[in-house]
């Protein structure tokens, strides 16, 4: 890669953790929109998936105290089913497939009735969401728009929800990544260069956020979290259309 191509990236990444430092969510969605249009599909869900480890490993050190670890390893065992499913297939998306499966998750999500609104304390539901979430992440990149959904639909606060979510996502990255870095994706796919970038902007995102998190209270941050996912979901519905059509 390039140098500005690496630093456009890095910038991002600091940028996108930033915002998913303060709500636990969309930095990874919209990285990846901006990642499927500057590079190949298995290198940008290569990249993506370091990014997202590191991001997400940091921003659970930092809320450990707030980590609903049952929650996390019940849908940890779902992730694992998944992607043993998935690695029988070997299926990697054209990008106009990904981007509208990216783009229409919230809103099929929206539509559900309310006797199947999620809950995160719910080991059933943790298990069935993590193969979900699990099988979208290996197939658009991202499964933000599904999760976010579980953890909102339930009781738990604005650092929980951040910090179990945190969790949850260095699991389905790391799954990922050995899905498309060593399953799908020719060697090489990986610069190195770009992930140990990747990693040391993560911190800095993740850092920048914390001030950012504890001033937002609960009711402010669930209304602006809907409207940042539907926001970027809608983008991605139009993005994916345009290259579908074009």
């Amino acid at each position: 890669m390039t140098l500005p191509l690496l630093s456009l990236i890095w910038a991002l990444t600091i940028a996108t953790t930033m915002l998913s430092g303060v709500f636990g969510m969309a930095g990874g969605l919209l990285l990846i929109g901006v990642l499927l249009v500057l590079l190949p599909l298995p290198a940008a869900m290569a990249l993506h998936a370091v990014t997202q480890i590191a991001s997400n490993a940091w921003r659970a050190a930092f809320g450990l105290q707030h980590v609903r670890w049952r929650v996390a390893a019940v849908f940890g065992l779902g992730c694992l089913a998944a992607t043993a499913f998935w690695s029988l297939l070997r299926f990697v998306p054209a990008k106009p497939v990904a981007l509208i499966a990216l783009g229409l998750s919230p809103f099929l999500l929206m539509a559900l009735p309310p006797r199947l609104q999620p809950d995160a304390d719910r080991p059933a539901h943790g298990f069935g969401f993590g193969i979900a979430s699990m099988s979208l992440m290996l197939l658009t990149g991202v499964s933000g728009p599904l999760l976010d959904r579980f953890f909102l639909g339930g009781r738990l606060d604005r650092r929980a929800i951040v910090a179990t979510k945190a969790v949850c996502q260095v699991q389905g990255h790391a799954l990922k990544l050995l899905y498309f870095g060593a399953l799908i994706a020719a060697p090489g796919t990986l610069d190195p260069l770009a992930a140990g970038g990747a990693v040391i902007a993560a911190l800095v995102g993740t850092v920048l956020a914390q001030p950012l998190l504890a001033a937002l209270t609960d009711e402010a941050y669930r209304r602006w979290a809907g409207r940042i996912v539907t926001a970027i979901a809608a983008f991605y519905l139009a993005q994916g259309g345009w290259l579908l059509f074009e």
